[in-house]
This record gives C-alpha cells, structure tokens and sequence, in this order.
C-alpha cells in the first residue's frame, strides 16, 4: 500500500505502558479520519502492545487496493496480513495477532446475557465501575500523601509537593464531574422510568444523592487548603490525614450505592418491558446530561474501565442514533 492514503499519523499506546527496551510491531490503519469504525479501531489498538500508524483515507487510490469507498472503508495491515471488513472481523484479527489484553468479548460478543441486558443497565453498571476504580486511585494517593506528610515524592515527574497537590486537585476534580453527571443522570433519565412504573421506588437513592454532596465537595474544599498550606508545618499534615480519611468515607458511600442499586433497582429495568426505541432513547438522554463526560472527561471514564468494558462502552456509545454526537464522541479519545 505504501503511503498512497496520505500522509500517516503516528500514535502512541496512551493505555499500555511501553517499555523502551522492547520493539513493538506496527500496525497500519488505513481510513478517514471522521470514520466511526476507524475511531472504535484506533482505541482498541492503544490496548495492544503495538505502534500504530494511522494512514487517513484521502485518495481513490485507497479504493483501488481495497475495492471500497475510502470514506466508509477501514483496513488493517500487519506486515504482509491485510484485512478489512465488519468491526467483529477487524477485533479477531487484532485479537488473533496480539492476544493480551482480550477484546474478544466486545463488539456485541459478550454472550447472551449480555445481549439481553437492558443498555441502560450495561451503562450504569460500567459507569459505576469506573467511578469506584477513580475514588480508590485517590484513596491511595491521598493515604500516599499522608505518609510522606509533605515530603517530596519518589517519582519525580509528580514534582514538588506543591505541584503534586495541584494534580491531585485536578484529577479529584474530574472525578467530580462525573460524579455529579452521573448523578443527575440517573435523577433525570434512569429514576423517572422507574417511578412510573412503581410511585417512591426510587426515593432512598435520590436521599443518597444529596447526603453524598456535602462529603464531595467537602473533600473539594480540604484539597484548597492542603494547596495553600506550607509542606513542613504541622497543619499541612494534619490536613492531609483529613483529606485521607473523607475520601475513605466516600469510598465507603459510593461502593453502599452503587450496590444498593444494582442489586435492588437495575434488575427491575427488564421487568419494564420498554422497547428497543425507548431503551436507545434513554440511552441518548443519558449522553445529552452528560456532556462533560463523553466529551472532555471520556478519556477519564475509559481509564478506569479494564480494556474488555472500555470497548463495551464504545458499543453503546456507538447505538447513539445521533451520528454526528457519536463521532464526537468517538473522536474526543484517539485525539
């Protein structure tokens, strides 16, 4: 193929850690670059231990060699292997040739359960996965923290205690974000379909909802304290002890929730009985509320999902009927 598409993009793995040492293959993705399956394609890629060079579609000659339209067509090549086809068929092949991690259950091959589990079930569940890998993440950093009480880090890329607490504020602050999105999420989109099916079945976690703010903002005000403190004095480390010990509490809270609902609301969704329209609607509402999320934060909600449930988060991103939103979306995370 050569380089006759235009000219190539390199991408690094932003997921898998590369070690330095070690030569990677590389992969070639040949497509446009507004294509929905060549953005699903390039994420799942970023999980492998690979380099990938994305090629964009901008010449005929692509249909030449391929026989399809360039702006629909997605090709993979690997050394002298190259295929093109369905998303199934592209994830075998990139399964086949680099086994870890798997994705072979994504792309709607997850298994009858799966299958028959309502979208809104699958979001939630997956939203709320992320969301408890993101609260421990800062639990263990903000222990890290208290230990040292002020000292400098042993990884000197978090630089000066100063600097590190600056971090640690912004990645607190993304995760409260999507907290509050999922939030209003579920009191905007997901709670009212049940109330109208069974009047107050919802109203325990709506009550949840409102004692967890105080506790997550909070953490938001002693995270601004802990940055103006001086790192040596006393109050600087019993400021971090404080901060250490409510986000253990919020650890606490998020985990009760979360399960309170999965176990005793999300089974109820398929007693609903709503149809294919009415799910994918909901699932559309979902993304319009949360608009920080599946756009500047979606890389944020990717990273705490294990690579198997990142790519079934794409899969219902990709059922949005909005298809403009949804290369939106897709484009935000290979950007």
């Amino acid at each position: 193929m050569g380089n006759c598409c235009g000219k190539s993009e390199k991408l690094t793995a932003e997921i898998v850690p590369h070690d330095g040492a070690k030569v990677f293959p590389t992969v070639r993705l040949y497509g446009s670059p507004k294509n929905i399956l060549a953005a699903y394609i390039r994420f799942a890629l970023l999980h492998k231990s690979v380099s990938l060079d994305f090629v964009p579609s901008n010449e005929t000659a692509t249909e030449r060699v391929v026989g399809s339209d360039p702006d629909t067509q997605v090709t993979l090549q690997v050394g002298s292997e190259v295929v093109s086809g369905s998303r199934d068929t592209l994830l075998r092949f990139i399964d086949d040739r680099f086994p870890t991690p798997s994705l072979a259950a994504a792309g709607g091959g997850g298994g009858r359960e799966e299958e028959t589990t309502p979208l809104m079930v699958r979001v939630t569940r997956l939203q709320h996965e992320s969301m408890l890998w993101h609260v421990e993440r800062m639990v263990r950093w903000a222990e890290d923290l208290a230990t040292r009480g002020g000292k400098k880090a042993v990884d000197p890329s978090v630089g000066t205690p100063r600097m590190e607490i600056r971090k640690f504020a912004r990645s607190y602050s993304e995760l409260l974000e999507v907290l509050m999105e999922h939030a209003q999420m579920e009191e905007t989109v997901l709670f009212p379909v049940f109330d109208k099916a069974d009047r107050g079945l919802t109203k325990a976690a709506k009550e949840e909802h409102a004692r967890d703010l105080p506790l997550m903002n909070g953490i938001q005000e002693v995270i601004k304290s802990v940055g103006v403190l001086d790192s040596g004095s006393p109050d600087y480390r019993e400021a971090l002890y404080t901060l250490s010990t409510r986000l253990k509490s919020l650890q606490g809270q998020c985990k009760h929730h979360f399960m309170e609902e999965e176990v005793e609301l999300l089974p109820l969704m398929e007693a609903l009985e709503l149809s294919k329209e009415q799910e994918e609607s909901a699932l559309q509402q979902c993304f319009d509320v949360m608009q920080e999320t599946h756009g500047r934060l979606l890389k944020f909600l990717l990273e705490g999902l294990p690579p198997i449930d990142a790519m079934k988060y794409l899969d219902l991103i990709s059922k949005c009927r909005d298809k403009e939103r949804m290369e939106s979306i897709l484009q935000m995370i290979v950007k």
